[in-house]
């Protein structure tokens, strides 16, 4: 099958999610074509199945913001006929959904049907598609998609809450391609970061509001107090400055690092003893099972599609949004009894082999041959 990917080019999230079925889907035979303004982070290399075309968006006086959604439906019609593209599979609502419509409806002119499936990965519909400006964009790409999909049961959930769906909406999770994950690195590496005394605590996100940055900061303020300890965070944001001026404030800058955006998250993971992640809502919790995957426990809030990752007592511990002292609490549980942190280790990678690539890629594959049947 010939498929057109559209995604956001991002180090997390939606763009990672669409980049590692691409992947997957060239491996089991099919031919993907990434569409965007930039190539994927996570595409290393282009192979004879694996292509990326780069949305230009010429620059006009005329024009006050660039209209990126136009020249992305332009290029998929192009790449369309191009290369005889069988199916789009756009990720995020607004503007890849809107775009590929209109894509559609311009290829319907010339004779040619392409199904398209839009998957929805959160903030598409909780934060952005829910404001009134883009709401009525949002809800008219959803319905005019031929197969939808979301990532977790309570994104399905608010899908339906907050918009007109007349859709059907299929849950398929995010993935861990767990075979990625058997590494092997040394002790010495895993001093850059702490001493061998040291606990490591880390946190990686795109340092939003709704992350709490804060709560991460605090909760592990009440950690160091007990256990020697280190806060490792990735990533970049604007919450991030804020974070620096708690830490001093707290005198605990010497026991924190900030990575930035990185690479070598794997690497850091596979040292960390505890995963941070008290965010105010997760449509799903992405970085919750790349932490699993490496056998780190969770430490989060029970919002959103997390507990659909984090199971309760098992993979780690829930707690209510804003709960900095029970998370704390459940922080210090774990880590305090070397018996007890072992399993939660060995849980929290068990866990995380539920949500196994080869279990969802072919999830994908059915849903396509829905849209097909559909279109």
């Amino acid at each position: 099958m010939k498929i057109a990917i559209v995604c956001y080019p991002t180090f997390g999230g939606s763009g990672v999610v669409a980049t590692e079925l691409g992947i997957a889907l060239a491996n089991r035979g099919h031919e993907i074509h990434f569409i965007t303004y930039k190539q994927p982070v996570r595409l290393a290399f282009l192979t004879g199945n694996i292509h990326f075309h780069e949305v230009h968006v010429p620059e006009y006086d005329l024009f006050h913001y660039q209209p990126y959604e136009l020249a992305l439906s332009s290029k998929l019609v192009d790449m369309v006929k191009l290369y005889n593209i069988e199916l789009l599979h756009v990720h995020y609502a607004i503007p890849h959904a809107y775009a590929g419509y209109m894509a559609k409806k311009m290829l319907q002119e010339e004779g040619i049907n392409i199904p398209m499936v839009t998957t929805l990965h959160g903030t598409d519909i909780t934060l952005v598609g829910n404001h009134p400006f883009y709401k009525p964009a949002v809800t008219f790409s959803i319905n005019k998609s031929d197969v939808v999909t979301s990532v977790s049961e309570s994104l399905r959930k608010d899908t339906m809450r907050l918009f007109n769906v007349k859709r059907e909406i299929n849950v398929i999770p995010n993935f861990i391609d767990s075979a990625k994950y058997n590494h092997e690195f040394t002790d010495c590496q895993r001093e850059m970061m702490a001493n061998k005394e040291e606990k490591i605590i880390t946190h990686i996100s795109n340092f939003r509001e709704v992350k709490r940055i804060p709560d991460v900061v605090k909760i592990f303020y009440k950690i160091q107090q007990q256990i020697p300890s280190k806060l490792v965070m990735v990533g970049e944001g604007p919450e991030k400055e804020y974070a620096e001026y708690l830490c001093d404030d707290l005198g605990i800058t010497d026991k924190v690092l900030f990575l930035g955006n990185s690479t070598e998250i794997d690497k850091i993971l596979s040292f960390s003893d505890l995963f941070l992640l008290p965010s105010e809502t997760e449509s799903f919790g992405l970085a919750a099972l790349e932490a699993m995957i490496n056998g780190v426990p969770v430490i989060s809030s029970n919002t959103g599609g997390i507990p659909e990752v984090n199971t309760h007592g098992f993979t780690g511990y829930l707690s209510n949004v804003g709960d900095v002292d029970e998370m704390a609490k459940n922080a210090l549980k774990i880590l305090s009894d070397p018996e007890g942190h072992l399993k939660f280790k060995e849980n929290a990678r068990k866990g995380a082999l539920k949500f196994d690539i080869e279990k969802v890629v072919p999830l994908y594959e059915a849903i396509y041959q829905k849209a097909f049947i559909l279109v």
